[in-house]
């Protein structure tokens, strides 16, 4: 029998929990809610969910809040998030992005477009990244562990978020290849995934912030990539 998926739902609004829970559970998920951040987190921890849906807008704790913690989480560093939200503003998905997050549903909800997202989601659990068979990159003074998650300079760990860790590990892992920005946004957030133009961009900035300016190269009008050693 098919493993059957499960989903966190967390959304103070009980009318779109019934909506979304009615939705996933006529496609076979198994669905687990919070109404509030706290009890996210708590249902997180409990039940391990394959994929997790959080509303930006929550009270107790937001959903930036509750990503962050969670990615901060050794068992949650793979696992797949998603938020819901009304709010279009670029700071507000930059944000989302920067804690963790791998993509946004827009309210209001249409189930075709939910359920599409969530196939394309739950694709990245048990999809092999191209070109990454080396589990342990080095490169230079720097050290990247994809199993265990964990990004060394110096012997020193670095704390990246989610998409930065798997921003530098994709370019760590082809040293001197320059990575188009289509590439990147392939590999990184996936075909199925709509980001804004800055995304890279601010990932690229923040890893540069905690792993030196040096680690990634920009080439104009083309892409970034990390020089060999």
């Amino acid at each position: 029998m098919e493993t059957q998926y499960k989903i966190l739902v967390a959304d103070d609004d009980e009318d779109i929990l019934e909506f979304i829970r009615y939705n996933l559970e006529k496609q076979n998920y198994k669905v687990v809610v919070a109404t509030h951040g706290k009890e996210a987190i708590e249902q997180a921890e409990r039940e391990a969910p394959d994929l997790i849906i959080l509303d930006i807008m929550m009270p107790e704790m937001d959903g930036v809040e509750v990503c962050r913690y969670l990615r901060s989480q050794p068992k949650f560093q793979k696992t797949i998030i998603t938020f819901l939200t009304a709010r279009s503003e670029d700071f507000t998905q930059i944000a989302a992005l920067d804690v963790g997050g791998d993509d946004f549903i827009k309210k209001p909800i249409r189930p075709g477009v939910l359920l599409s997202r969530i196939k394309a989601l739950l694709r990245r659990t048990n999809r092999n990244t191209e070109d990454q068979t080396d589990q342990v990159i080095q490169v230079g003074d720097l050290m990247i562990d994809r199993e265990k998650v964990l990004v060394q300079k110096n012997g020193l760990t670095i704390d990246l978020a989610k998409k930065e860790f798997e921003l530098i590990a994709l370019l760590s892992g082809r040293p001197g290849k320059v990575f188009t920005r289509e590439e990147i946004f392939k590999k990184i957030w996936g075909v199925d995934v709509i980001v804004g133009n800055r995304t890279i961009d601010v990932h690229v900035r923040k890893i540069r912030e905690k792993i030196g300016d040096e680690c990634i190269k920009t080439v104009k009008g083309v892409g970034y990539k990390v020089d060999p050693v």
